[in-house]
């Protein structure tokens, strides 16, 4: 493993939804390099073949570990319940994953209706039909694939007329289900929160792993002494394989020191 602990955190998703993971972990460890992997050209991996989705998260790792990373995460729940079990197994670093916030739901929901808003991709995954085996039986899950969402995000249409009645169309039914807890399980959606809001009403909660991940991303690095040292502002390279008009454009405002390049993978 690797025990410089000036080397960067890298982080992966299917395009620039995983950002809303980084914002979280830059929040929470300000002295941390950061390496962000978007591969957007590839996106979104909920519709691909398992197949398909571990050869990806194999080239997205090999990648960042050429560019020394000392930890990945893995901010995509779909990678995660596909391929996070053969990255533990074959690299040698420590990987954090990331998967829909269920059992927190369940601990807060007062109507025992659980809407999972997520890609096809992660709703159908082994490690996601394990989890929600777990949880207590008296709990319903409403599941709905957010077919589409992830290529309008990408596109950068966060507040379309078309992102709107998509998400009319996949959250209404769970709405008439009584649900009391959203839990988004893809990374990209968080990107939606105040649409979503909109939707819902506030008595719906909304459910997302972001601050959980920094905080199991911190435990980690703490307990392999690998967090970084001193009082330096982490620096943060973000690479994409497609167009980055849009991740620019997300992050335009971000107070962090970026370098954002579009670069083949």
């Amino acid at each position: 493993m690797l025990t410089n602990t000036s080397h960067p955190i890298g982080i992966f998703d299917s395009g620039i939804g995983g950002t809303s993971i980084w914002n979280e972990i830059q929040t929470l460890l300000p002295l941390e390099d950061t390496i962000y992997l978007a591969d957007s050209k590839h996106a979104p991996y909920g519709e691909k073949s398992p197949e398909e989705i571990l050869a990806l998260c194999i080239k997205n790792t090999e990648f960042l570990i050429a560019n020394n990373c000392k930890l990945i995460v893995v901010a995509c729940n779909t990678a995660t319940t596909n391929a996070i079990q053969y990255l533990r197994k074959n690299y040698a670093i420590p990987f954090i994953g990331i998967e829909p916030a269920i059992k927190l739901a369940a601990l807060q929901t007062l109507s025992n209706t659980i809407g999972v808003l997520a890609t096809k991709g992660t709703l159908s995954s082994a490690l996601f039909t394990e989890t929600a085996a777990k949880i207590d039986e008296k709990i319903t899950l409403v599941e709905q694939v957010g077919e589409g969402l992830v290529t309008l995000i990408e596109q950068g249409q966060l507040n379309s007329s078309a992102t709107t009645a998509l998400l009319h169309t996949y959250l209404q039914p769970m709405l008439a289900q009584q649900i009391d807890c959203l839990v988004l399980g893809c990374t990209h959606y968080p990107y939606l929160i105040p649409q979503i809001q909109q939707i819902v009403g506030a008595h719906v909660q909304i459910i997302d792993s972001g601050a959980a991940v920094a905080k199991q991303t911190k435990a980690v690095l703490e307990r392999h002494q690998i967090q970084a040292i001193g009082t330096t502002q982490g620096s943060h390279q973000m690479y994409s394989n497609a167009n980055t008009a849009t991740l620019q454009n997300l992050l335009a405002t971000h107070p962090a020191q970026l370098i954002i390049q579009q670069q083949d993978f």
